[in-house]
């Protein structure tokens, strides 16, 4: 039978510590709370070589401390973070405890990994710790903002409306992501058909035609000059040329993991043309959508704001409405102190926003304004998407176009020299 040390309190106040046999965590617990004391740690302590651990059913006792032990594969993805949230919601709605609750869940769960996940923020929740703060200490699998929304909802007593609003705010935000990513996939295709055409045509074909041009002593048009010289750049230091691109990814990639970096490169992409405007008014839907959401479960406007802010995403951006938060906590109202931002709020923005505020529907506003602007971004993505993709043949005819013509020219120039 797997062995629990436990850590309480005596009802003198005075720490007590010590072990006990039980099957299972809550068996445990129970034992504790019997003998008078508040418990205030409990876990599974080494199980004796050939007992506890091998006798223990799988997901229980020993047995699923070894599986914490030797690591989970994998990780959780959004979707099963999504389903976790949704089913939460919907078991604490239906009136089933919270501690029941995330049994069930942990119980469900087809993923091992989702399983270890679950078990492991229910025994630090069963060990007094509140589920934010237990969510909180896996930020690889709950973001921030996550957690910000858990604990919003803690604090006002109406977490399962938090967790239904959290899951279906992942739900869209999924889908605006999965837009965009469908809407990129034909210019990505084409721009690695432009790559794989440019490195043959370098490597194969361009040597070919060198083999035309030996033996006479004309020399080669510039263009021709230049492309073949590339070729011959590709061909003898095309693995170094490789190498120091790699090494110049991960270099940029560390630079842009830095506070530094990221926030030199997310300044200089708002300034960008239409990119810029465009992630502008996406971290504006995504700031009123999870605005509206909290507004509409009843988290205080102050709270409210300090959680949506972090859901924008840019920090330039995050750093210009964290300015208005401190205007609104000065007594001003949200509209004007959002009207200082033009960058993210347009004037016709800011006045739906005031007019919300004065109206009282400021989270169905709110929730409105992300909707146009989500549906007014999807049509100028395709736009742009539209026009990307003829710029794209456009680029390839034209490399194509320029080493055809750059190793054609020398053909007529030998002719006239043969003659």
């Amino acid at each position: 039978m797997p062995q629990f040390a436990y850590k309480a309190l005596q009802l003198d106040g005075a720490a007590t510590e010590g072990l006990i046999d039980a099957a299972n965590r809550q068996e445990a617990m129970r034992q504790v709370e019997l003998r008078g004391l508040k418990p205030i740690r409990l876990s599974e302590s080494a199980s004796p070589a050939g007992k506890g651990a091998a006798a223990a059913p799988a997901g229980q006792g020993g047995g699923f401390g070894l599986k914490l032990k030797l690591g989970q594969p994998g990780k959780i993805t959004p979707r099963i973070l999504e389903n976790f949230t949704r089913l939460l919601s919907s078991l604490l709605a239906a009136g089933v405890p919270f501690s029941r609750a995330l049994v069930i869940i942990h119980r469900e769960a087809a993923e091992p990994v989702a399983k270890a996940k679950w078990k492991e923020i229910h025994d630090l929740v069963i060990d007094g710790m509140s589920l934010s703060d237990a969510m909180a200490r896996s930020p690889e699998t709950f973001p921030r903002v996550y957690v910000a929304m858990v604990e919003a909802g803690e604090t006002g007593g109406f977490l399962d409306v938090v967790l239904a609003q959290i899951a279906d705010f992942q739900s869209r935000e999924k889908e605006l992501k999965g837009k965009v990513m469908t809407a990129l996939m034909y210019p990505a295709i084409l721009l690695f058909l432009a790559v794989g055409v440019l490195i043959f045509l370098l490597v194969f074909f361009i040597p070919r035609f060198q083999l035309v041009f030996q033996g006479f002593n004309a020399e080669l048009p510039l263009i021709t000059r230049m492309i073949v010289g590339v070729s011959d750049a590709v061909r003898n230091y095309g693995l170094f040329i490789g190498a120091a691109l790699v090494v110049a990814f991960i270099s940029l990639r560390s630079w842009f993991r830095s506070e530094a970096g990221r926030r030199a490169w997310e300044g200089y992409i708002l300034r960008v043309p239409t990119i810029g405007p465009l992630l502008a008014q996406f971290a504006m839907a995504r700031f009123c959508r999870m605005l509206g959401t909290l507004l509409g479960a009843g988290v205080p406007l102050i709270n409210a704001l300090n959680v949506a802010r972090r859901s924008i995403g840019n920090q330039i951006l995050v750093d210009a409405v964290s300015e208005s938060i401190d205007r609104v906590k000065e007594g001003k109202a949200l509209g004007k102190s959002l009207a200082q931002n033009r960058a993210l709020f347009p004037g016709t923005v800011v006045e739906m926003i005031s007019v919300a505020e004065e109206s009282g529907k400021l989270d169905a506003e709110l929730l409105r304004i992300a909707n146009v602007t989500e549906g007014d971004l999807d049509r100028q993505l395709k736009a742009v998407v539209a026009l990307a993709e003829p710029v794209m043949l456009f680029v390839i005819a034209a490399l194509i176009g320029t080493i055809f013509i750059g190793m054609v020219i020398p053909i007529f120039s030998l002719q006239d020299h043969i003659k």
